[in-house]
């Protein structure tokens, strides 16, 4: 997660407070206007059983979420995948201070296992707050985007110096690209305030981090 030191209750608390003030205040039709929710990118909301998908402004999906934002399907489902997906990450990081030559690559390895850690624990804590598992029952998650294989780790394992830097690297962009690939799907399928929030941090911290992963290739 990009944002440290602020959890995810402190964020909705944040949300709510601003939400109250807007009401108390009152909102005109020009501040509405200017407000980035008015402005941003429409959301696609995934209609009931028998009935098409609805297309709605970036106002009217916030207003949808402040009336009731219950997790759905797609966020619990989210949680579990990032939890074992980011554990993988952290699998791959660990090999970095023994195995890896650049300094640059072992720095990188150390901020993502930083930034990953914590994030496996805040989702846990909310698959716990609303009363879900952490896994599925018999839920396979190995065709999840960008998930290394085990041919791939093995590969990884025996690597050294500048073999482990390029392999690394090349693993841990399609790693970054697979999470920003569920972060964005979530966003549009989700209805948790919390899950969108974390996803908005994963797409901007990996993107990030996918560009300066290939200027070290």
């Amino acid at each position: 997660m990009k944002v440290f030191g602020r959890s995810w209750r402190a964020l909705a608390a944040a949300a709510l407070a601003t939400t109250a003030l807007v009401a108390l205040t009152g909102c005109d039709a020009e501040a509405e206007a200017k407000s980035p929710a008015a402005s941003g990118p429409s959301v696609i909301a995934p209609g009931r059983p028998g009935e098409e998908n609805r297309t709605l402004s970036a106002a009217d999906a916030t207003e949808q979420r402040a009336e009731d934002d219950s997790p759905n399907s797609a966020d619990v489902s989210y949680a579990r995948m990032m939890i074992e997906h980011h554990s993988q990450a952290l699998e791959m990081t660990e090999l970095a201070p023994e195995r890896a030559e650049s300094a640059r690559v072992k720095r990188l390895a150390e901020r993502i296992a930083a930034a990953q850690g914590p994030e496996i624990k805040a989702m846990r804590g909310w698959l716990k707050t609303n009363g879900k598992s952490e896994k599925a029952d018999g839920h396979d998650h190995t065709g999840m985007p960008g998930m290394a294989s085990d041919a791939q780790l093995k590969k990884l394992r025996a690597a050294e110096g500048k073999a482990f830097d390029r392999l690394f690297l090349t693993l841990m962009i399609a790693h970054h690209e697979g999470a920003i690939t569920m972060a964005t799907e979530v966003k549009a399928q989700g209805n948790n305030i919390l899950i969108e929030e974390m996803a908005d941090d994963v797409v901007a911290q990996q993107t990030s981090e996918i560009s300066r992963m290939r200027d070290l290739l």
